[in-house]
Order: C-alpha cells, then structure tokens, then sequence
C-alpha cells in the first residue's frame, strides 16, 4: 500500500457512520485524521441525523449533509451529490462507514486516494484497502475506526472518545429545564430507558420506574429527567407518569445537541446500549450501561466514569433486534435477570451525596 504524504493532503472528506453511537465512536479516528494532516482541511459527510455530533468539533472544518431521503434520494441524487463534492477539489477519502455506496460516492466524486476496509465487494474502489481480519471485527467500535488510519501507516492519538457543547447550548438547556418544571437545572438524574436498535436491548419500563422511585424516595432534591430520541415520548411519558413527583420527560422532546448539552448537566446517566450512552461517555458523565443482547467487547462505553451491568447467560450476546424466545420465563432473560438492586448500586457510588440530596 502506497504510503499518503500530508504535503499532497489539502481537502480531506471523511464519510461518517450511520447511527449516532458509532459517529461518537469515530471521535478518535477524526481526531487522528486532524494531527496526521493538520494543514488539511477536513469535511465529514453525514446523514441528516448524525451530523449534529460533529457540531462544535475542532477537527472538523465543514459538516456535509447526506440527504438520502430528500435531493440526494436514489441514483439521481448520489449522482448530484458526488458532483457536489467533485467542485470542492477532495485530496483523499476516509470512509468509516464500510458499505460499497460509501466507495462508490469517493470514487465518481474523483477524489484520488480512497481509503476504507476491503469490504463488501468494494476493494477495486479504493486505492488504499485496509484488509479486514477476524481479529479486527472483535476490536471495539473505537479501536476498528482507528484500525483503518493504522492500516495506511497512520498514526492515532489516543482512543477517547469527544463531543463538544457551546456556551449558547448551555444556555438552552437550563431553559429547557426549567420551561419542563426541572426542581434544578444541574446534577439531574438522566434515565435512558429506549434504544433505537430494538426491543431487546431494553431494560424493562417497570425497572425504570422501580429504580427512579428509590432514587427519588432517598435523594429528593436531585430532578430527575427521562432521555430518548424520536418515536419514544409516549415510552418517557409513561415512566415520567408511574415514577412521579418532580420527574419530567424530555424523551422525543429535544434535538440531538439539545440532549448532548442537557446529558452535560446530569450527575449521573442510567442508560441502555444505546447513541446516547456514547454521548454521555464522551462528555465523562459518570454512566451505568446495561448491556444484555449486543457486544459490550465492541460497543461498551470506554471512559474511567462508566460502569456496565451484564449478566452473561448462554444466548447473550445474540445480537437480535427482538428476543428470538417467543414466550416463557427465558424469555429477555439477559435483561429480565439485571435486578435494580444491582443498577442502582453501580449507580450510588457516582452520586457523591448524603440522603437530602446535598453534597457528601
């Protein structure tokens, strides 16, 4: 493989992952691509919904939006995107997301250097194809992304995880808090109780619901406020009604920055795997992941203030969407076997506060 030379790089596009947990992960790679080629300038392009993660960043000079479902839609529109990006002069391609389109877009957008994993089918497309190994499908998420980089003799700079918040973003939040009836605007209890990939790597609601109502009992004047993204408001509504008190929902409720800023003033994020795990992992909120059908060797949080709640049983990791097990005790049973005893005590340590609330 030909070695890249910084002084040929002047414009670099990086085509980001697809889900929010996944770009939060290519922080580290994006980070090295910027300290490998500091002179360059370096655009990430990114599907509507992830592109706010790069917002704020440092290594990033321009965000492009992939609009698969609007201009950019079917054959027509990739052919009007990869004109776009032919008029900015690209030097070379990074491409974490390892689909074939993401190589076929680089190569008739006529970017020169394309450099990606020598998967699904697209190796002709690149010219510098980093092999792909059993060993680096087992590396976590963070550690395959910088596996490409390593592949073309890169160097990497550390594998933490980042996301940045503006002082306006701060602002919003508190506003945010205080127009949903928060009893504070900091030190909030986040709960997490949605995952976009299915239902099975949900804990249950009721366990939620268990767990916020001992919190509240012992900690009252901490708020406590339930997260999740879009199509999970009802699924908020319900834990915020059953837990009660001074609980408010901001499920479904904010924008992706909106819940990065407000994940920045929680105390603590109870959370299944899911992208707004890997938020609250990279902005260092202490965290208490459950884990049941997905990898946590892949995909678990990386920071020194997470903590991950698993109970290996036979079938787990699965990695199904739903739970295979039709009905019958078994059924969910890598999450049904997490007790909120054991959540709540990964959970306390974090909390760093006597029984009203005030600091220990």
């Amino acid at each position: 493989m030909n070695t890249i030379a910084p002084e040929d790089i002047r414009r670099i596009l990086i085509r980001a992952a697809n889900w929010v947990g996944d770009a939060v992960m290519s922080t580290p790679m994006i980070r090295a691509v910027r300290h490998n080629f500091p002179q360059a300038e370096i655009h990430v392009l990114a599907k509507p919904w992830v592109a706010p993660v790069f917002e704020n960043s440092p290594d990033v000079d321009q965000i492009i939006s992939y609009d698969a479902r609007g201009r950019h839609e079917g054959f027509p529109g990739i052919l009007r995107l990869c004109g776009e990006l032919r008029s900015v002069g690209f030097d070379l391609a990074v491409l974490v997301q390892n689909a074939f389109e993401a190589a076929l877009i680089a190569r008739l957008a006529g970017i020169p250097r394309r450099l990606g994993y020598a998967t699904d089918g697209r190796t002709l497309l690149l010219t510098h194809a980093v092999p792909m190994t059993r060993r680096l499908k087992r590396r976590h998420q963070i550690d395959y992304y910088l596996g490409v980089l390593e592949g073309a003799g890169l160097r990497t700079f550390g594998r933490e995880t980042s996301l940045w918040v503006s002082p306006a973003e701060r602002v919003r939040a508190a506003r945010i808090l205080k127009k949903a009836g928060a009893i504070r605007t900091d030190g909030i209890i986040g709960l997490n109780p949605g995952a976009a990939f299915g239902g099975a790597k949900r804990w249950p609601g009721e366990r939620f619901v268990e767990l916020g109502r001992r919190i509240a009992a012992h900690y009252p004047a901490l708020p406590i406020a339930v997260f999740g993204g879009p199509g999970e408001t009802a699924l908020g509504d319900g834990i915020q009604r059953d837990i009660g008190g001074s609980c408010i929902n901001l499920a479904g409720r904010t924008t992706l920055r909106e819940a990065v800023a407000l994940i920045e003033r929680c105390r603590v994020f109870i959370t299944n795997d899911s992208g707004l795990m890997h938020v609250a992992d990279a902005l260092d909120i202490p965290l208490v992941a459950i884990f049941g059908p997905t990898d946590p060797t892949t995909t678990s949080p990386s920071g020194p203030c997470s903590r991950m709640v698993r109970v290996p049983i036979p079938c787990s990791p699965c990695m199904m969407p739903e739970c295979p097990i039709a009905d019958g005790l078994e059924r969910h049973g890598c999450m049904q076997a997490v007790t909120v005893e054991r959540v709540l005590s990964e959970a306390v340590p974090f909390l760093g506060i006597d029984e009203e609330g005030g600091r220990g």
